[in-house]
């Protein structure tokens, strides 16, 4: 086994295209980018099973997931990366805002040694006082349908957290999520003087919405707009709810957020580095999908549509020794090849077995069964891509949406499934068309069912390795 420390910052939402690493001329990332420059960037890194938390399921489970489960919390069964590590020594923690992890039952700290909640984000019962008023109007718009009491009351919660950090970046849950981490750093090496088998999973919710960076991230890529600012609007059809500046204007919101997260995912990429950690340290960044802004006619996730501007996602990679260094790997990888490469850069092999204490008959605690959980992961090890000795790991990469649409990517097409009955599939050539506009299922009926053969027959062997 290789005493690597493992640090993870994870990005909610984040859209590839919106990174410089990845293209992008225009939004700063130039922490990320410089993480890049330092690693490797998988170019062609797709969702397995959206949104939120089908994701970290991905992550931490290394199996594919989507055709039984979709938001759920985590099994009993499930053998998760922290259980992993902990049973090999690993001194682990959570920090994050993500809010949907900390819900009741979710169990999302499950085998980390110490996690830490920060409270606040999106619709968060944080601040649940009455008293405090907010006005939502300035900053919002409904849509005039069954769904605005809903939502009307989200936003408004929304708005009585961000009372306790309102223009002050500091005290924003994102700048606080930085902190903890490095907090928990320092007390690691400076206090405990442990400075090997750290294992460190940094979960920003940012740049998830509501988009409403402080200054100077809320005027940064759309300063001369002056129409009303829409920082979280209802999910739905852009025609007749949103105009093209509106668009334009709250991703340029967003794009301010992704600045920002940068910012401090610096920081705890400069603690890393500052604390001595860095030359025994495995860095990634990854998010868990993105964000349609009007690409094909809705803003938010609004459909259980697997389009490259929801599912097309950042991870880079940095190994110490400069394994891979520099690095744009242009084959097909998945969330669910996380855990696989972690472990193969650890060196911990399988199978993976976890003794645990099965339920007693009796009420008598020396009446429990010891019994040993056994994981099979499914994603497959980059570590063959990352030193250069395998230009692939697999043909094609799955993105879905449990039990309303699966995906098919491969290089040179993709193919969108629905399953819920929500009409036909669509094929689009990815070579001349990598927004996926033009449909071809008609045009090219036979390579639309062949890979839709494909796909089928993959969760076919899926259910028979479950």
């Amino acid at each position: 086994m290789v005493n690597l420390n493992v640090v993870v910052l994870c990005t909610d939402s984040l859209r590839a295209d919106h990174l410089g690493c990845y293209g992008n001329p225009w939004i700063r990332t130039p922490n990320f980018d410089r993480l890049a420059a330092e690693g490797s960037v998988f170019l062609h890194n797709y969702s397995e099973n959206l949104p939120t938390l089908p994701t970290r399921t991905a992550w931490w489970t290394g199996r594919y997931q989507f055709p039984w489960r979709g938001w759920q919390p985590f099994e009993t069964s499930d053998y998760l990366l922290a259980e992993v590590l902990w049973d090999r020594g690993y001194s682990s923690a959570l920090v994050t805002d993500t809010y949907h992890m900390h819900k009741p039952a979710y169990n999302c700290g499950r085998g980390f040694d110490t996690v830490h909640w920060i409270r606040g984000q999106e619709y968060d019962p944080w601040i649940v006082d009455r008293d405090v008023k907010v006005e939502y109007g300035p900053l919002h718009r409904l849509r005039g349908d069954g769904s605005d009491r809903q939502w009307q009351a989200r936003f408004e919660q929304y708005l009585r957290n961000r009372t306790t950090w309102e223009r002050d970046e500091e005290r924003t849950p994102t700048a606080q999520v930085a902190k903890a981490a490095v907090g928990w750093l320092e007390h690691q090496v400076r206090a405990r003087g442990q400075k090997e088998r750290l294992f460190l999973w940094v979960d920003f919710f940012d740049p998830h919405e509501p988009w409403d960076p402080p200054e100077p991230y809320r005027s940064m890529y759309d300063a001369a707009y002056r129409g009303q600012v829409l920082i979280d609007p209802v999910p739905g059809l852009v025609d007749g709810y949103m105009t093209p500046a509106e668009v334009a204007h709250t991703m340029a919101l967003y794009a301010g957020e992704v600045t920002m997260v940068d910012r401090w995912a610096g920081v705890v990429l400069d603690a890393v580095r500052s604390l001595g950690l860095w030359d025994d340290t495995l860095v990634m960044h990854v998010s868990d999908h993105g964000e349609p802004f009007g690409e094909h006619g809705i803003i938010r996730k609004a459909r259980p549509w697997n389009y490259e501007e929801l599912v097309h996602v950042p991870w880079i990679l940095r190994l110490p020794g400069g394994v891979g260094a520099g690095r744009r790997i242009p084959a097909l990888v998945q969330t669910v090849d996380l855990m696989p490469t972690v472990l193969d850069a650890l060196g911990i092999e399988g199978p993976l077995t976890l003794p645990y204490q099965a339920p007693a008959r009796t009420m008598f605690p020396q009446d429990a069964v010891v019994a040993r959980r056994e994981a099979l992961l499914t994603g497959r090890s980059l570590m063959p891509l990352l030193r250069g000795d395998a230009e692939a790991v697999r043909s094609g990469a799955i993105t879905a949406h449990h039990g309303r649409q699966w995906s098919l990517r491969t290089q040179t097409h993709s193919l969108l499934l629905p399953i819920d009955g929500g009409g036909g599939p669509e094929l689009y050539d990815r070579r001349t068309d990598p927004g996926e506009r033009v449909n071809l299922a008609d045009a090219e009926p036979d390579r639309a069912r062949e890979m839709e053969l494909e796909l089928r027959r993959f969760v076919d062997d899926l259910e028979r390795r479950r």
